[in-house]
């Protein structure tokens, strides 16, 4: 496990990092950024994702099944000397809003749709859409799932979270795999829920257009912007021709944006 998932103060601060130098720029050339703007984001976790968006005025609310995530998320905004409205749900349990001033221009749905399991996804999609204002978009940022790590094996405590594509395997394989390396009983449940929700791109955009989503722009990305904070590796766009090849584009993309728009 990386030093990174242990010390959330460290992960709060680069997540923040990413989403001041690239989220909002690439939002900002489809909608305008402002201290009217109001923003959701769902599996917020600490809400390091939202910090940039709170720093800019706007209103921003963060939603996350993991309750101690969310006070961290409250005391990190403190420390920050920013608002941020926080609360532990299931976003597949949010109540619908009263009123058109509740809605939101963005919602944000960051490295969480792979971890819904599928007979949920459809449902999340549908969800979102009341939340919305007339113009509003999503945004989706997940990685492919046949990336090296796209099981999330590097939560994992033993040597074996840097082994790629091990994620891949028969499920009994990998279970046994996970067992024989003394993973605790709760990381092997996440690890196989991952891997019963998996997300590849051709599944995602097939998602999106039946729930009645317009794709307004995407962007595969063969090193994730994020890896600047991780790695300190310099982001870089999957090729554009490996990009229109189907399932193939999968094992290179360490991140799919995806900027959506329901069709009204």
């Amino acid at each position: 496990m990386q030093q990174r998932h242990l010390d959330r103060w460290q992960y709060f601060n680069e997540l923040a990092n990413t989403s001041r130098k690239y989220y909002i720029d690439y939002l900002k050339s489809y909608i305008p950024i402002t201290p009217e703007t109001k923003v959701l984001e769902i599996g917020c976790g600490e809400g390091g994702n939202l910090l940039p968006f709170a720093e800019l005025g706007c209103y921003v609310k963060g939603i996350d099944l993991n309750a101690g995530q969310i006070e961290k998320a409250k005391i990190f905004f403190d420390e920050k000397g920013q608002n941020g409205d926080f609360c532990a749900e299931n976003f597949l349990n949010y109540p619908p809003l009263s009123n058109e001033s509740n809605l939101f221009d963005i919602v944000m749905v960051h490295d969480c749709i792979e971890h819904i399991e599928p007979d949920g996804k459809r449902d999340f999609f549908l969800k979102i859409i009341p939340l919305l204002r007339e113009n509003g978009i999503v945004f989706f940022a997940f990685p492919a799932w046949q990336m090296p790590f796209g099981g999330h094996q590097q939560i994992c405590k033993s040597k074996i979270s840097k082994f790629p594509f091990i994620h891949l395997l028969p499920a009994p394989l990998y279970k046994g795999l996970l067992k024989l390396c003394k993973e605790k009983q709760s990381i092997i449940d996440e690890l196989l829920s991952i891997k019963r929700s998996k997300m590849p791109v051709e599944k995602f955009e097939r998602l999106a257009k039946e729930t009645g989503y317009d794709i307004i722009t995407k962007q595969l990305w063969f090193i994730n912007p994020h890896y600047e904070q991780k790695f300190h590796l310099k982001p870089r766009k999957l090729n554009s021709f490996v990009a229109k090849l189907p399932w193939i584009r999968n094992f290179f993309t360490t991140s799919a944006f995806y900027l959506l728009k329901y069709k009204n």
